[in-house]
Formats: structure tokens, sequence, C-alpha cells
């Protein structure tokens, strides 16, 4: 049985069978946002759809005896308590994998079971992990734990993804609880890198400490609080319930609990996630004026920092509805840029964004999961109605968008001024994999100089925080390992 609890409004998808198809022609400045926009139509492969809202407990039921079709990992979410069962007791058997329900589980908490596919007879099964890395930052003492793994634990190599986070590949099911474990240990996670979530927040990796590129930090981790399972599935799964949880600024903690446009679930363990979590993955970025390194209308949700005169931010334009996602010879799906939503100030920021997830949170469908992101949405609504939807949840009318330059793409290879007195460097890494001679190599300058790094949208290094006189050594021993070009430095 699904239920409504706590939602805001009785908003109904309209009956219309249809969405527009809409067709990529590339990113365009902001000047020119319309982004010419051709639209075909094409019969959805279902009939008038039924909303699915967020469980958080079993009410009344309805008098209708219709239940409403809800895809089977609904089921599995709602049966789960919140996220645990039966994955707590699957990962202790002998068998080398775990069974459906627990295999859509284990993404919650940043891991997908995987086999070979190339083998016949008997599967080999293994498990790929998923860091949660808000921005791309990787403290010291994390990555030198991620290398130990790899060779401990994986395959050998890191890989780092678009969206500024390590995979480890290659970690048997025996040995899952001692990975997990220890990277939680050291100062890193992998809860909510993958499923019905809010996934990695992106910001720009460079640790360039002007005003407006350290906002744009602070609020990519703010938002990834924000939105941050608060349930403590994933601590009683993989460390018996202890707790390693650091402290947050006090506005994220006043924004998750705010209630005062019926955002949340009341007196629920996931206040904005209920039972039921979203109807699928949900991606945001955090940008600053001109560096389109996030690719930041490919997201759900893209954030661009606005200045004033003197660098000072003063608040942020909101896109909406992207995804590059689509089901293979499924033309009804289909890849999708963002759309201006609207402006908001910077006190207002983690309110609007918890509007926008509530949003897709009761409306976006539950019954077939390849028109279950919110692009798909959008799609059907129209961006006016879904803009009136979420203003219901955010309690105000969002502000005319402010005009942005244009867009730049920036790598950020080579070496670089911080603005403090120190240097960053970038480095190309082939494919985001990290293995052989280069891993060798990064270790030994990461662990001799102390470095903190981050991992870029391209999947690429940023080494941080280098004195001016670690350059030349530094230098001399990347070049060697092929991570950096000499003529590349200036």
């Amino acid at each position: 049985m699904t239920t409504s609890f706590g939602s805001a409004t009785s908003t109904v998808i309209p009956n219309d069978p249809k969405i527009r198809m809409q067709s990529f022609t590339g990113l365009k400045s902001l000047h020119s946002i319309a982004l010419a926009r051709n639209h075909r139509v094409f019969p959805l492969p279902f009939s008038t759809p039924s909303v699915i809202r967020a469980v958080s407990t079993p009410v009344k039921p309805e008098t209708s005896t219709t239940e409403p079709k809800r895809s089977k990992v609904e089921i599995f979410k709602e049966q789960s308590n919140f996220i645990r069962y039966p994955l707590n007791e699957e990962i202790l058997t002998d068998t080398p994998n775990i069974n459906e329900a627990a295999t859509q589980l284990i993404k919650f908490h940043g891991s997908y079971q995987q086999y070979n596919r190339d083998e016949r007879g008997t599967r080999s099964y293994s498990f790929m992990l998923r860091t949660k890395n808000p921005g791309g930052k990787v403290p010291n003492q994390l990555y030198l734990t991620m290398d130990d793994l790899a060779d401990q634990f994986g395959v050998g190599t890191l890989r780092l993804t678009t969206r500024q986070t390590f995979q480890l590949h290659g970690v048997l099911k025996k040995n899952l609880k001692t990975v997990m474990s220890t990277i939680i240990k050291n100062m890193g996670s992998t809860l909510g890198a993958c499923g019905d979530l809010n996934r990695n927040v992106l910001a720009p990796a460079a640790p360039l400490m002007t005003k407006e590129y350290l906002f744009a930090q602070e609020t990519a981790d703010n938002i990834a609080a924000l939105l941050t399972p608060q349930s403590g599935f994933y601590y009683d799964v993989w460390v018996d319930g202890e707790r390693f949880m650091t402290s947050e600024p006090p506005e994220v903690v006043k924004a998750r609990n705010d209630n005062s446009h019926k955002t949340n679930f009341p007196d629920s363990p996931e206040p904005i996630y209920g039972t039921q979590f979203l109807p699928r993955k949900f991606k945001i970025a955090v940008t600053v004026p001109t560096d389109n390194s996030v690719d930041i209308l490919t997201n759900d949700i893209g954030v661009v920092v606005v200045s004033d005169d003197n660098g000072e931010p003063q608040g942020l334009n909101i896109y909406v509805g992207g995804g590059m996602g689509r089901t293979h010879r499924m033309e009804a799906t289909f890849p999708r840029l963002g759309e201006l939503l609207g402006y908001v100030p910077k006190e207002d920021i983690l309110y609007a964004i918890k509007a926008i997830v509530a949003t897709q949170r009761d409306h976006g469908r539950r019954d077939d999961r390849r028109y279950s992101r919110m692009k798909y949405l959008i799609s059907s609504w129209g961006i006016e109605k879904f803009k009136t939807v979420v203003e219901q949840y955010y309690g105000k009318k969002f502000e005319p968008f402010r005009e942005l330059p244009e867009w730049e793409f920036k790598s950020y290879l080579g070496w670089h001024e911080q603005g403090d007195g120190a240097l960053f460097c970038g480095l190309h890494v082939d494919n985001g994999r990290v293995g052989g001679k280069m891993k060798k190599t990064l270790r030994e300058v990461i662990e001799k100089y102390n470095l903190n790094m981050r991992i870029t949208p391209n999947q690429n290094i940023i080494l941080c925080d280098i004195r001016s006189a670690w350059r030349r050594p530094i230098t001399t021993v990347l070049a060697q390992a092929g991570l950096l070009l000499l003529f590349v430095s200036r």
C-alpha cells in the first residue's frame, strides 16, 4: 500500500499521455538560452499515469480498490526499514552475491553488485564502491586510504568519475564491510553516491580563493549536507551503528527541520525523503559565472552564484530539468538541457533546493523508472506549472533571472596560483584510470608533501596547497611519470 503523508499540495500530473521531445543542440550562452528547441510528440507506452507519493508511515487506506502501479524498486524501498533489510542480512551470508532486493538497496549505500559478463557458467561476483566527495574534495588521509584499499581489496586501480568521485572496483562480498568501514573511519563516505536520492554535488574543483569560488564550494557542501539521509541506515549496516558525523552548519540544520510549507514528513527518521526516497537519482551542480567545468545544464538542478560589482555573492540563479540519459531504442526517452527557474537570495538557496526536491519526490513518476527523472516531470507539466508547484513548497515567488556572461570550459591543467600564496597543479588522467606508475607516483607526491587533492568533472586530478619551493621537484617527478608535460608549466 502506498499512501500520502505530509505533502504540501494535491497537485495532480496532467492526464495528457504525451510528452515533449526536445532536440539536443549543445550548450549555448545564457544570452541565448532558448536553445533552439525542436518539439516532436511521442505517445508514451503507458496509459494515464497515477501519482505515487513518498511514504512516511502507513495511514488509513483510501476507499479506492485500485492500487496505483509501482515499480519493483518502490516496493523494495517500502519494505526495507529505511534501506536496511534485507541487505543487513544478505551481506552476512556465505554466498558471493546478494539477492535482488539487497542489490537495489546497496546502491543507496554507494555500491553496485557486478559480474564478468564475458564469463560463461558460474558467475564471478564483485562489488563497485563509489565515494561521496562534494566539489571533488579529497583529504590527504582519504586518498592514501583509497590507494591502499585498491591494492588490498580491489583490482589495483582507482577510477575517477565525472561526478568528482572515486570508484573502487573488484571488491568481494566478504570484504565489503571491511572496506566500507575503513573509508568511513578515514574521513570518507559512500552514502548516497548511488541510488534514488541526491548524488554527489558538483562544484568547480579549482581551489581558487576568490569569494565566488569559496561560496560555490560552501554552497555545494551545504546542499550535500541538507540532502544526506538522516535515519542512520548506512552506519547501522557498515559500522554497527557507530556514527562518524561531522558538525553541520546551523543554517543546514535549520533548513532541513523547517516544515513551514509542508516539505517534511513529521516525526519520520527521514524528514525529507520519507521511506520511499526519490523516484530516481537526482543530480545537482553549483558553479560561478563563466566556469562551466561542471556542465551546469545537464543536472536536475544547476545553481550559479551571482555577485555584486565587488565580487561579493548576493544570490543564485537556478536551472532545473537537465539530464543526458535515455533508454536505448526508446524514442520517448530523451536527453534534456536545464531550463531557467529563477533567482533566489543567497540565504534562501537551501529552502529553494528543498522545495524542488520535494516537488520531484511527491510528483515524479514511480511506476516506470525510465520516466522517473525530474526532466520528464517538467516536460509533462511545462516549466510554468512546475515553478508554481515549487513556489508552494518554497513559500515565495522566484525572482527574475540575473543576466550572466558567456560560459567557458576551464580544465585547470598545469600550474596555477590559488590566491593565498600557494599553488595548485592540474594533472590529466587518461579516462580517469589511476594505476601502475601513475598511481605509485601520485602516492609518493601526495604522501611526501602531505597534499590534499580534488577530482574534476573531467576525471582529472588537482593537487592543492603546494608551496612555491616545492614546484620544481614536484614538476620533475610528475613529468617523469608522464603526468605533467614540462611545457604546460608556466
